[in-house]
């Protein structure tokens, strides 16, 4: 049986960790932090597919593959679990102002169709009967995705991590992998890690998977000059490619990063049975449909890059997020801040998103990262695609 390695436990890895388990894998996960701290933590789980403009192609067939896994993904774990996953079904309506080409919608809608998904094209007097919470001023048309979802990402991470030890998986938290070094001697690629006891537990793996966001760009490198022997906390990857070990990483990593808010008001926006996901200006209104009624709303998120290598959270942004929220959904004045929270989304540099690969030189160390915005809604295609990169290399 194949020993699977994933770093990291996040959305992605914990997602990876619980479709190896379906396979009969030995699978061990390992993160410096628990589960759901960095880029999972801030997300807001709006699950975008059909209601995207990818209609073709890679992106647009992880985005379907996803979507439809979700359908029976909650239902199973709920059940090995037994917890509740909040998971909105409710779909996404996404508003169009003054200045929005409604005719690249009708097109939009009349491809979904022919892949027999479902997109619904509502005026304003529409929009404002469904959804009387809208100052519809502005607003000449909504387009309404109902087979779109929206989860709570920490919720489903957990869940994930519960199923997945349920299979067998070993998670352990606490553990920092700093990278690789070259045994001359053995003629042996080592992963570093500084935790002796777990590296005296598992001696070798055969499979590596850097699920790590934006800490796998450290994660592609060689970390010791081969010239100076490694020290005994490690595991050995039985590898093929150790010579070719680089020096630059294959894909660098940046973080972006993302602020939201949580609000509570006193009553639900607009009708209390129809809930979706309400984005507009790409400013997100999710309602958290953990308790009912609904009456807490997530609003986010603001897109904020790096200023001369520094991320900095920016007050000014997350303040514009919120007031664009309030000019469409005046209700939200009234609301009461809950709390605020942020975190870095890992962008790749130069190349689309996300990495799906393996490490250039090795055909046993697969890279499963920067996902940057879409990293729930792409989780489980990408689980699928790293089980049959690993089932297919056995």
């Amino acid at each position: 049986m194949s020993h699977v390695l994933i770093i990291g436990c996040g959305i992605i890895g914990a997602a990876i960790a619980y479709e190896l388990s379906l396979s009969g894998l030995e699978v061990t996960v390992i993160d410096r932090q628990p589960p759901a701290q960095a880029a999972t933590g801030a997300a807001l789980g709006v699950l975008m597919g059909a209601i995207s403009h990818k209609i073709k192609g890679n992106a647009w067939q992880m985005r379907a593959r996803s979507i439809k896994r979700y359908e029976t993904l909650i239902p199973e774990l709920e059940a090995v679990t037994m917890r509740r996953i909040p998971y909105n079904r409710q779909g996404i309506l996404m508003l169009c102002f003054q200045e929005e080409d409604l005719a690249s919608w009708e097109k939009l809608a009349a491809v979904r169709s022919t892949q027999e998904w479902q997109l619904e094209i509502w005026n304003a007097a529409q929009l404002q009967l469904r959804c009387p919470q809208l100052n519809t001023e502005k607003i000449v048309a909504a387009i309404y995705s109902p087979q779109d979802r929206q989860v709570d990402p920490v919720a489903l991470t957990i869940a994930l991590v519960e199923a997945a030890k349920h299979n067998g998986v070993q998670f352990h938290f606490g553990v920092t992998a700093t990278g690789y070094c070259f045994d001359n001697a053995e003629q042996q690629i080592y992963l570093q890690i500084e935790n002796a006891q777990l590296s005296e537990q598992i001696k070798e793996v055969d499979w590596l998977v850097i699920a790590a966001g934006t800490g796998s760009t450290a994660l592609q490198l060689q970390q010791k000059s081969t010239t100076i022997a490694c020290d005994r906390t490690r595991i050995a990857l039985s590898f093929a490619g150790t010579q070719q070990m680089q020096s630059t990483p294959a894909v660098e990593i940046k973080p972006v990063l993302g602020q939201a808010i949580h609000m509570q008001v006193d009553r639900p926006l607009g009708d209390p049975s129809f809930q979706p996901v309400i984005t507009g200006n790409d400013v997100h209104i999710v309602p958290c449909v953990g308790s009912q009624p609904v009456t807490n709303y997530w609003i986010g998120a603001t897109v904020e890059f790096p200023v001369n290598e520094q991320v900095v959270a920016d007050a000014t942004q997350l303040e514009i997020v919120k007031q664009q929220a309030i000019a469409f959904c005046p209700a939200l004045a009234q609301a009461k801040i809950i709390h605020t929270w942020s975190g870095l989304r890992p962008r790749p540099e130069g190349q689309p998103a996300p990495i799906i690969c393996n490490l250039p030189g090795f055909s046993n160390i697969l890279l499963a990262t920067g996902h940057y915005r879409n990293g729930v809604l792409l989780a489980p295609a990408t689980a699928q695609k790293i089980r049959e990169m690993i089932v297919r290399g056995e």
